[in-house]
C-alpha cells in the first residue's frame, strides 16, 4: 500500500470518527466515546508505523508531527464546550461549525500535503528529505503521529472536562438561539 493511500485511510477513518462522535449538542460523554479515539489509534500504530526514526531529521519530523498534533488537539478542545445535562445532570458535549471546520482543514491540509508530496513538490520535498536526512517512513509517521496526539490529546481534555463538570464546576449549558440567558 502507497504512503499516500495509508494517509488518506488513517485522514478519512480520525475524520469520520470525530465528527461522527463529537458533532452537534448535548452529546452523551461515556466510556466508548472516550475510549474510542484510544482504541483506533491502538490499532493504527501497528498497522501503519513499522520502524520510527530514533534520531536525527527523521526523528525531529516525528517529534514535530506529535507537537503539532497536541497543539491543534488543544486548540479543538477549545471550540468543544462540556456541560451538564439539564435531564439527565450528567456530563455532555456541543461541538458545532467552527469545530467541524478545524478538522476538515486540518485533514484537508494533511491530505493535500501528502498528495503534493507525490505530485506537485515531489522534487523540492526530495531535496529536502535529503539533505536533512528524512526518509519518507519518517515524514509519514510525523503525519501519523499528529492525527493520533490531536486525536488522544481532544479526547484526554474532554474527558477531564466531564470530570470537572461531575465534580460539580459545571460550565453553563448553551442558551439556545433567541432565548434571553
Amino acid at each position: 500500500m502507497s504512503a499516500f493511500t495509508q494517509e488518506l485511510i488513517i485522514n478519512v477513518v480520525v475524520l469520520a470518527a470525530v465528527l461522527h462522535g463529537d458533532l452537534g449538542g448535548h452529546r452523551k460523554i461515556g466510556a466508548f466515546r472516550l475510549l474510542r479515539p484510544v482504541l483506533v489509534a491502538a490499532v493504527i500504530i501497528p498497522l501503519f508505523i513499522d520502524r520510527p526514526a530514533t534520531s536525527g531529521g527523521g526523528l525531529a519530523v516525528e517529534m514535530a508531527g506529535i507537537a503539532a498534533g497536541l497543539l491543534l488537539g488543544l486548540v479543538a478542545l477549545l471550540l468543544m464546550n462540556v456541560y451538564r445535562s439539564p435531564q439527565t445532570g450528567k456530563p455532555v458535549s456541543r461541538a458545532g461549525a467552527p469545530y467541524a471546520a478545524l478538522w476538515i482543514v486540518i485533514i484537508g491540509a494533511r491530505i493535500a500535503f501528502s498528495y503534493g508530496a507525490n505530485h506537485w513538490f515531489n522534487v523540492p520535498l526530495g531535496q529536502w528529505m535529503i539533505a536533512h536526512q528524512v526518509s519518507v517512513a519518517a515524514l509519514t509517521d510525523g503525519l501519523i503521529f499528529m492525527a493520533i496526539a490531536m486525536v488522544l490529546i481532544r479526547t484526554a481534555g474532554l474527558g477531564l472536562k466531564a470530570a470537572r463538570v461531575s465534580q460539580g464546576s459545571a460550565e453553563r449549558a448553551p442558551v439556545p438561539a433567541g432565548r434571553p440567558s
